[in-house]
């Protein structure tokens, strides 16, 4: 069997970033068992120099997951929340180079040093190196984030905007807003442009029905600050990338594939003209507007065929203002992800690292797209793996059908795709069938497939799980009473769902962070979610009026729990601000009102998912050792991992094998 340490813990380095400049390399990597972020100079061709890397940060929690340059190349930002509760604080350390030439750093500044803030990025520059444009919901956390403009070598701040209608705002390169986004009671998008200077007031650009704001955004502008780069689907029915003149509202279409949603925009650091879009179904494509870029990108591909050896989808992580050094990834379903600096004007690679070296010499499974049709006849793009033993040839179908996990993804409003998966390969190697499917409700397919969604929590979005069921058990794929449910947040209400409305149509499930009781969600979102709660109530159900309660209510799973008649295993974080405790507690607690089995594990330093890798590992060593007792699939015994793990069993500690001994493992190491 594979580790499970190998597949869950840190990786050894990951998310290669280049200084505006190219002259460094800022990446994450473990310091003391924790991700920060590690700075190392390169030279011009991108290859790395004989001083040594340094961390710049000194994070003990968490770990830091989300980092950029700014334009100064000489400060690395971070944000960082506490625990997993999302009031993200924006941080900034300083750079220097010593007389030797190492690498020093100074104390770290936060940005943003208020209670209860989620700051949000609105924009950097290289035209104003030395500030930020940053949202800061100060005033008031529950509505809108004013913007400011803050020093990122002082931290000194200034008020651009003080904001009392507006979610979101695009600025150009002077740091000024030019577009202002806001939601209506009716749940329309209305893109504003100011009629003058930021005081002077702010026109309607153009209103975007509630049918296409989950398929229609402001994504850039151009050079000048003249024109916007909006996704729209407006007309049609997926995301077309479009040129607005902000003065006259003129549209011009740049590119639009009726296949599936425009997702991704190449713009040139410092022109901002379009070079290339990627859009995806089933497996990222791109199409190239600038001829350089397609050169580019089809030296990447041959490099990448001859070279790896895998099928790899190449993603430019970073690129240097002058363009001429960019860091590239190779990410493959089944192997590492490879990291390489590329030179544009000579087209030379040089091999950086790979996120998970140990994967390279491990055999891992493939991830097989297939197309699984609903019962009313929509197209489900899935990801399939199968255990190795099971398919030596690699068809995408097993020799004899297997027990199976059914991986539900969050959202709903997200998606599934195509790539290394750390779940699909723990589970394919320990005997499963694993299947992740796009339900409606899934993005990038397109507005009618997320709009067919509307109003079907536990209804048609169900159905379309058990139509992805009954497709893998016709397909000889999986055993018809072997199969499990397993997700988050919106995955783990689908498995609530699985386990009440259709309680004999999964053998058991697993629930991470997600809601039982759609009334008590909607009353209690994160505080910045109140501007989009009319389109919520719009999508999930209505839960201010005394019919919509009703409806509400027939669509959660608390109110069925007496129908529960299989194995459940629950996983939920204390400081989650979106699906609150009380959302599992609850759960665990009429069932036990019920004399119903459950097993309960509560994380008292986690959000809305476990990031702390010690806790995410002891969260799927139970669930390793769960699915095996009831699917009957291998499992790697609990052994040490829970080792600086930090949760307590609140239900059923003798309902998965080895739990309790684990636990008293963990309390003698400690």
């Amino acid at each position: 069997m594979i580790p499970r340490k190998t597949l869950f813990g840190n990786p050894e380095r990951s998310s290669a970033r280049l200084s505006p400049q190219g002259t460094h390399l800022a990446y994450l990597a473990p310091s003391d068992g924790v991700m920060n972020v590690w700075v190392m100079k390169i030279t011009k061709s991108g290859a790395s120099c004989d001083t040594l890397p340094v961390a710049v940060t000194h994070d003990r929690t968490t770990g830091i997951r989300e980092f950029f340059w700014s334009h100064t190349s000489r400060h690395i930002l971070y944000l960082q929340d506490e625990n997993g509760d999302e009031d993200y604080h924006l941080y900034s350390v300083p750079l220097e180079s010593s007389a030797n030439g190492q690498i020093e750093y100074g104390e770290v500044i936060d940005l943003t040093p208020f209670k209860g803030i989620a700051a949000q990025v609105v924009h950097v520059s290289a035209q104003c190196p030395t500030e930020i444009l940053v949202g800061i919901n100060d005033r008031d956390q529950h509505w809108f984030h004013d913007v400011y403009r803050i020093n990122v070598e002082t931290g000194a701040r200034a008020i651009v905007y003080q904001n009392n209608q507006f979610v979101g705002f695009v600025a150009d390169d002077e740091l000024k807003l030019r577009v202002a986004v806001a939601f209506t009671p009716t749940s329309e998008m209305v893109l504003c442009r100011p009629d003058g200077d930021e005081d002077s007031g702010w026109s309607p650009l153009m209103t975007i029905g509630s049918e296409d704001v989950l398929t229609t955004r402001p994504v850039g502008l151009d050079k000048h600050g003249d024109s916007l780069y909006l996704l729209d689907s407006r007309g049609r029915n997926t995301a077309a990338l479009k040129k607005v003149e902000l003065e006259t509202g003129e549209e011009s279409l740049i590119f639009a594939t009726d296949k599936a949603d425009v997702d991704g925009i190449m713009i040139h650091p410092t022109e901002k003209t379009i070079q290339a879009v990627s859009y995806t179904y089933d497996r990222e494509k791109h199409e190239f507007l600038d001829p350089r870029m397609k050169s580019s990108f089809d030296a990447l591909t041959l490099f990448q065929e001859r070279e790896i050896g895998r099928e790899a989808e190449i993603d430019v992580t970073s690129r240097s203002l002058d363009d001429t050094l960019w860091t590239v990834a190779f990410a493959s379903d089944n192997g590492p992800v490879r990291y390489y600096t590329y030179g544009t004007e000579e087209g030379d690679l040089q091999f950086l690292f790979m996120d998970r070296p140990e994967l390279d010499q491990v055999p891992l499974a493939r991830m097989h797209p297939v197309m699984i049709p609903s019962r009313d006849g929509l197209e489900m793009v899935s990801y399939l793996s199968l255990p190795l033993s099971s398919d030596p040839k690699e068809t995408g179908r097993p020799t004899q059908p297997l027990p199976m996990v059914l991986l539900v993804h969050g959202g709903p409003w997200a998606r599934d795709y195509w790539g290394f998966n750390s779940l699909h390969q723990l589970l394919s190697d320990r005997g499963y069938a694993v299947l992740s499917v796009n339900y409606r409700g899934s993005t990038g397919f397109g507005k009618d497939f997320i709009n067919a969604a509307n109003l079907e929590w536990a209804g048609k979005m169900h159905d379309d799980l058990l139509d992805a069921t009954g497709w893998a058990v016709d397909q000889n794929i999986a055993i018809v009473d072997k199969i499990a449910i397993v997700g988050g947040s919106y995955g783990g209400y689908a498995s609530l769902v699985g386990l009440t409305f259709t309680p004999e149509a999964f053998a058991c499930g697993v629930d991470i962070v997600g809601p039982s009781n759609l009334i008590s969600l909607m009353e209690n979102p994160p505080p910045y979610w109140m501007p989009i709660m009319p389109l919520m109530q719009q999508r999930v159900g209505d839960f201010t009026t005394a019919e919509g309660r009703e409806f509400l209510e027939s669509r959660s799973p608390l109110f069925h729990i007496e129908k529960i008649c299989r194995p459940l295993l629950i996983g939920q974080g204390a400081q989650d601000p979106r699906v609150k405790q009380a959302e599992s507690d609850q759960v665990v607690a009429a069932m036990r009102e019920k004399e119903i089995p459950v097993t309960y594990l509560l994380y008292p330093d986690e959000g809305h998912g476990f990031d702390r890798p010690a806790n995410n590992l002891s969260f799927f060593a139970v669930s390793e050792a769960f699915l095996a007792e009831h699917l009957g699939g291998l499992y790697e015994p609990i052994g040490t991992d829970f080792d600086g793990a930090n949760f307590s069993v609140q239900a059923g500690i003798n309902g998965v094998p080895g739990l309790e001994l684990g636990m008293q493992i963990q309390k003698l190491n400690s």
